[in-house]
């Protein structure tokens, strides 16, 4: 019989070990960071699309240069109401900024203002805010009866807002609105949600 011989044996094989338990917890930590994107992505589309305020027409509520987040996402389940603050484009021109105005009367009413006064189905219109007597009705000195599908829009700053008065601006169709103005970003003071 032959004697074995132990020691160092150089031709001998290593069992490789594959260790599942750190490629699990590779797996976990990778896709715990796709559905962190996607949650991200999905927010900031929907309820965090930020816009800065152009100009004076929305004062005090916002005022030039403000910040403000814009929710894509609800007016596709609700309509949009007398009171909100809509982002839109106007006449769906997409090579300008945001618009920011108020609502005022939505599709089926009928507006005229009158002695610097808005009516919306006959009846003054209850302002949510504090806002100057109009200097200037606009288009809107006759009666304007909506469309199913046009909403009638004022900056909270009357006499110095370009809105639904005028009619390069005229009656803002569902289809221009991006949505909602709902949260103010920046300046610091005004952080919060909005009236």
């Amino acid at each position: 019989m032959g004697r074995r011989v132990r020691g160092l044996n150089f031709g001998r094989k290593k069992e490789r070990r594959v260790n599942l338990s750190l490629f699990q917890e590779i797996f976990i930590w990778i896709l715990e960071i796709a559905i962190t994107i996607v949650i991200a992505v999905v927010f900031t589309y929907f309820f965090g699309v930020r816009s800065a305020v152009i100009g004076p027409s929305m004062s005090p509520q916002l005022d030039d240069g403000d910040e403000v987040l814009i929710d894509r996402f609800s007016y596709k389940f609700i309509s949009p109401k007398p009171g909100d603050i809509i982002a839109f484009l106007p006449n769906g021109n997409t090579n300008t900024h945001y618009y920011m105005k108020r609502i005022i009367a939505v599709p089926g009413d009928s507006v005229q203002i009158t002695d610097g006064i808005v009516y919306v189905n006959d009846e003054e219109y209850a302002e949510e805010t504090q806002v100057s007597r109009m200097e200037d009705p606009g288009i809107a000195k006759d009666k304007i009866n909506l469309g199913e599908d046009e909403y009638f829009v004022l900056g909270d700053n009357r006499n110095n807002s370009e809105d639904s008065r005028f009619a390069n601006i005229g009656c803002v169709k569902e289809e221009y609105i991006i949505g909602k103005a709902w949260f103010t970003v920046s300046p610091r003071h005004k952080f919060g949600l909005m009236q």
